[in-house]
């Protein structure tokens, strides 16, 4: 019976195994040489190193079954099954798996794979139980089958897909289509600009982060109506030719590039790179389009536009005064209020229709947005991190002190990353920067540790007001601690999954 219990147990435990595997390749855009790029920064996964320890435990098993050692493994096996599935479960995870139709796809095949490898087993429990505990330890390998068997099906799925959605847009002659995209700016540049052509037009933006090409297809196919006027469309990219792909679809008549910077420098390996992919969208404009560029950026500036009749270039730095009030902080959200300010001229909104909608703007969820709390107050930044607006929440935080605020300013962060060859380079600033805003530092995990605390003993930051922690659960135990009403907690990125 023990061993009937323990099948179960393992089967569920590789089940769960494959969920998460399944959770990472969503998060790698479904692409296996992306997912196999992550697995190789995850071998030393604590997790992985016990299934493979239990799985080469498996000849004494075998060859003891029915005895203790055999029952002794049997019920390790089951035990481990259970509690490492239902923790698994339970995770709170900052991107969790989205059940769609593509990835429940994937999972059915790797169930169903899971079930063929136990049915044609030599029927024997000692067998069975083995080949399950195979399967959780190498359910990375299962994970990149199922998405190998079902890659025909998809490509012919998505190319309809993506014929409806041109179908749609070709139905649709007179929406203005407005792409915005940057190493960093371009949601919050989405959502200002949405508020603002909403006091005139009908407008319709990619929802969230659906910045992928076909993240802009469910957007097309699920929100635009006929009567849409303008759509907005972010555009992400992980490699060149991403931003390509997008603009071929929509074919935007307007192009926002907000920033090029040292983002996502692990797949792109140099900023010229960042650069070229970037710039996709402001090549693909028409010669009757509307540029729009962030001049604040040197690789931006320095970048000649002859493709179009209009390039409009800004810097928040030539914004005094600016022509619009903001209940928004940080300088760096005055460049992307007029980033959408220009495009609203661009479609001929007057100054006063803009002013109204820039006085109401709200701060994105999670990107420098200020809260208060029994006396605290709260900057919340941690959506993402990079160098730019990393620089630009501690000058914020900052702040607090020079209007004459005697309360403690605290920052919790676990750095910056996808940096590349320079990750360490720019933690190790970042460390330096944040030496002289603030008053407390609070480091989370390992993997930026080193660097930021090195920036802060170069800064002169003092020793015992470093503190660091394995966990964001345990930086926010220790916060709540020390804070005092007054005080100011800047919470500076929470790194993703990938990267726990």
């Amino acid at each position: 019976m023990i061993h009937i219990l323990a099948l179960v147990l393992a089967s569920f435990y590789a089940a769960v195994r494959l969920r998460g595997e399944l959770q990472m390749m969503q998060q790698n855009s479904y692409r296996p040489r992306r997912y196999l790029r992550w697995l190789a920064t995850d071998v030393r996964n604590p997790d992985r190193v016990l299934d493979l320890l239990l799985l080469a435990l498996s000849p004494v098993y075998i060859g003891g079954f029915g005895s203790r050692w055999g029952v002794y493994f049997v019920g390790a096996v089951g035990v481990l099954g259970l509690y490492r599935g239902v923790r698994q479960l339970m995770r709170k995870y900052k991107k969790p798996l989205v059940f769609t139709a593509r990835a429940r796809r994937i999972f059915i095949v790797g169930l169903l794979l899971l079930a063929a490898v136990l049915v044609l087993t030599p029927w024997h429990l000692s067998w069975a139980v083995v080949v399950a505990v195979a399967f959780a330890a190498l359910s990375p390998l299962w994970i990149l089958l199922a998405v190998w068997i079902l890659w025909p099906v998809e490509r012919a799925i998505n190319a309809w897909y993506i014929r409806d959605a041109r179908r749609i847009l070709a139905s649709m002659p007179r929406l203005t289509v407005i792409g915005i995209t940057g190493s960093y700016g371009k949601t919050s540049t989405k959502h200002f600009l949405h508020r603002i052509l909403s006091e005139r037009f009908s407008v319709v933006m990619t929802p969230g982060s659906f910045n992928t090409t076909l993240g802009v297809v469910r957007t097309i196919r699920e929100h635009l109506r006929p009567y849409t006027e303008v759509f907005i469309v972010e555009m992400g990219a992980k490699q060149p030719g991403d931003i390509a792909e997008i603009c071929r679809l929509v074919h935007p008549r307007i192009g926002i590039l907000t920033s090029v910077g040292e983002q996502h420098l692990e797949s792109f390996k140099t900023v010229e790179n960042v650069q070229r992919t970037k710039f996709e969208l402001i090549d693909s404009l028409p010669p009757d389009g509307v540029a729009i560029l962030n001049d604040d950026f040197p690789l931006i500036a320095s970048r000649p536009v002859e493709n179009v009749a209009t390039v409009l270039r800004y810097s928040y730095r030539d914004l005094a005064p600016p022509p619009f009030s903001t209940r928004l902080v940080g300088s760096h959200n005055l460049g992307n209020i007029y980033a959408a300010w220009l495009a609203g001229r661009s479609l001929g909104m007057t100054d006063d229709e803009m002013r109204l909608a820039v006085a109401d703007l709200r701060p994105v969820e999670h990107r420098l947005e200020v809260k208060h709390s029994g006396g605290l107050t709260i900057i919340d930044d941690a959506f993402n991190s990079n160098p730019h607006g990393a620089a630009a929440a501690l000058d914020v935080l900052a702040t607090f002190s020079d209007c004459g605020r005697s309360g403690k300013r605290i920052v919790v962060t676990p750095g910056m990353i996808e940096l590349g060859a320079r990750q360490q380079e720019l933690n190790r600033e970042f460390g330096r920067r944040m030496a002289s805003s603030c008053d407390i530092a609070v480091v989370v995990g390992e993997y930026n540790r080193e660097s930021i605390v090195e920036g802060l003993t170069e800064g002169g930051f003092p020793s015992e007001s470093i503190v660091t922690a394995p966990s964001f659960a345990a930086a926010s135990a220790h916060v709540r601690t020390i804070a005092r009403a007054g005080d100011t907690i800047l919470y500076e990125n929470d790194l993703p999954d990938t990267f726990k």
